[in-house]
C-alpha cells in the first residue's frame, strides 16, 4: 500500500495556524473525522472540559499534520465547515434546552392545581387589600406539579403575586385524589409585611407569624 502524501510544507503555513472552532465545538466528533484521535479524551470526564481547549488552540495544527489536503484553500474550507456545522449544533442544543426550561412554568400554569391556587388568591378579600385588585402572577413560578397513572397527584406552587398595591408571594399545596384537587395548604406572603395571609391550612401547620386561632 502506498504511503499517504505529505503536505506541503510539512509545518502548517502559519496563516492557519489559529484558533480552531470546528474542533472546539464538536471536539471528538471533529477528531474523528481529521485524524486525530486524542480528541478522544474529550469523551473523559473532568478531562474533556481542559480538552476542549486545547483542542481549539492546537487543533489546526494536528489536523494539517494527521491528514492531507490538497492545498491551504482545501484544508481553510474543510476547518470553515466543520464550525460552521459545529455552530449550528451548539445554537440548536442552547435553543433546545432554553425552549424546555422555558416551557416548565407554561406546564405547571396549565394545572388544575395551579388554577385553583390563583382563584382563591384573586377572591379573598385580605389579599385584595394588601395587593390589589388586580392581583397577577410573573412568568416565572416555581414548584412542581405530578399526577400519577391512577389519578393521585402532588402540587408545590411558590407564585410571585403583584397588583397595584402591593407584591408578594403564594405558597401553595394541593394533593389530587380521584381525579379531585384538593387545597391543603395556600399562604400568602406580602413584601414589607411580616404577617402572612393564611387562606387554607387543613393540616394545620404551625406558620411562623401567622395570626392566632387560624
Amino acid at each position: 500500500m502506498a504511503d499517504q502524501p505529505l503536505n506541503q510544507p510539512a509545518e502548517i503555513p502559519s496563516e492557519l495556524d489559529r484558533w480552531n472552532w470546528g474542533a472546539f465545538f464538536l471536539n471528538w466528533i471533529w477528531g474523528i473525522g481529521n485524524s486525530t484521535y486524542i480528541a478522544l479524551l474529550a469523551l473523559i470526564p473532568v478531562v474533556n472540559i481542559v480538552m476542549i481547549f486545547v483542542l481549539g488552540a492546537r487543533g489546526s495544527r494536528w489536523a494539517w499534520r494527521n491528514r492531507y489536503w490538497r492545498d491551504t484553500e482545501h484544508f481553510r474550507r474543510a476547518q470553515r465547515n466543520w464550525a460552521i456545522a459545529g455552530l449550528l449544533i451548539w445554537i440548536a442544543v442552547i435553543g433546545g434546552v432554553a425552549g424546555l426550561i422555558g416551557g416548565i412554568p407554561y406546564m405547571m400554569k396549565s394545572s388544575d392545581a395551579y388554577q385553583m391556587t390563583m382563584d382563591q388568591v384573586r377572591a379573598d378579600d385580605r389579599v385584595k387589600a394588601a395587593i390589589g385588585t388586580d392581583v397577577v402572577d410573573s412568568y416565572w413560578i416555581s414548584g412542581n406539579v405530578s399526577v400519577n397513572a391512577d389519578g393521585t397527584g402532588d402540587a408545590k406552587l411558590d407564585i410571585p403575586l403583584h397588583g397595584d398595591k402591593g407584591t408578594g408571594s403564594a405558597i401553595s399545596h394541593a394533593v389530587r385524589r380521584g381525579g379531585e384537587w384538593d387545597m391543603r395548604l395556600l399562604v400568602i406572603r406580602v413584601d414589607g409585611s411580616d404577617a402572612p395571609i393564611v387562606l387554607v391550612n387543613k393540616d394545620n401547620i404551625q406558620i411562623p407569624d401567622a395570626a392566632m386561632g387560624i
